[in-house]
């Protein structure tokens, strides 16, 4: 495992911000941390690159113990927080051989990382002189100078605009194929394009930790019809593998939810064939991992 961490409670005076948190990730994982504001994520995340302790539990990456073994943590893991920390007075490959020099890294490999991090076109500017979109490329290049097997990533999208988000996600994807990377955001689309796993906390405790392709197989099939006339939803509700009809406008469109793999567009097709109605439209849409957010990081009426 590169991450494994065991019963990780951090309480400030009589608040836990993470509540006995346990859970492992293997190498080559990119796995999302998502949860609602003040949920914890940051707190496991610093606690996991050693600049919080635990107050209770323990937590290994690569092999190192965070409480006994924090210098070689720091040597293993590169980390971005949410606050991307940068000198901006300096010129980007100033900044990155300043860095470097703390690690004896050569400056080859200097180069390498402003090639693999696309920041070639901007190595001779002021990062004060950056969009946010290569000032986050700084940062994760700065996270990769000395190599480090697993990746940390505290909100590492914020603030960008769509152009910039596809360019980091596919960087973080090309760098997930060699390293472990563990990346924190609130953005649902982000996870399903990048993350193999999710992982929900909630007041600081995990409410989920599933596989991708585990939640999208267990999703329902949602077809939304539009009809040309009213329909009774008990007549639909007959249609085989449905669990629920919803009719949220009282007009002539229904959200037909199915039990099934199979695409169900066929079976409403020849229900309006049978019963002489026209279809104005037809989607088939998938309960998506925002509505599954919600539900789990939704305090109880």
């Amino acid at each position: 495992m590169s991450i494994t961490v065991s019963n990780i409670t951090k309480a400030y005076g009589s608040q836990k911000a993470l509540k006995n948190v346990s859970f492992d990730i293997s190498a080559g994982e990119i796995v999302g941390f998502l949860g609602p504001n003040g949920a914890g994520k940051s707190t496991m995340m610093k606690i996991l690159t050693t600049y919080l302790p635990a107050s209770e539990g323990t937590a290994m990456v690569n092999g190192f113990k965070i409480s006994e073994e924090n210098h070689d943590v720091k040597k293993s893991v590169g980390y971005l927080p949410e606050h991307n920390p940068l000198y901006l007075e300096m010129y980007v490959r100033e900044f990155l051989s300043f860095q470097a020099e703390i690690y004896n890294i050569p400056k080859t490999e200097i180069e390498r990382i402003i090639e693999r991090t696309g920041l070639v076109p901007e190595a001779n500017k002021k990062i004060q002189q950056l969009s946010k979109g290569y000032r986050q490329r700084v940062g994760i290049a700065s996270s990769l100078l000395h190599n480090p097997e697993v990746l940390i990533l505290d909100e590492p999208t914020t603030g960008l605009d769509p152009n910039q988000l596809i360019e980091i996600r596919e960087l973080i994807k090309s760098i997930g194929k060699e390293k472990t990377v563990l990346l924190s955001t609130h953005i649902m689309q982000e996870v399903e394009a990048i993350c193999d796993r999710v992982i929900i906390i909630n007041k600081g405790e995990i409410v989920l930790d599933k596989k991708l392709s585990e939640l999208q197989s267990g999703q329902q099939q949602i077809v939304e019809v539009e009809f040309d006339y009213r329909v009774e939803t008990v007549a639909l509700q007959q249609l085989p593998n449905v669990t629920k009809v919803e009719n949220p406008g009282g007009h002539f469109v229904y959200n037909i939810y199915f039990s099934s793999e199979k695409d169900m567009r066929s079976c409403v097709f020849d229900f309006a064939y049978d019963n002489g109605l026209k279809i104005l439209q037809l989607h088939q849409k998938n309960t998506t991992l925002e509505k599954l957010f919600v539900e789990l990081t939704t305090p109880q009426k």
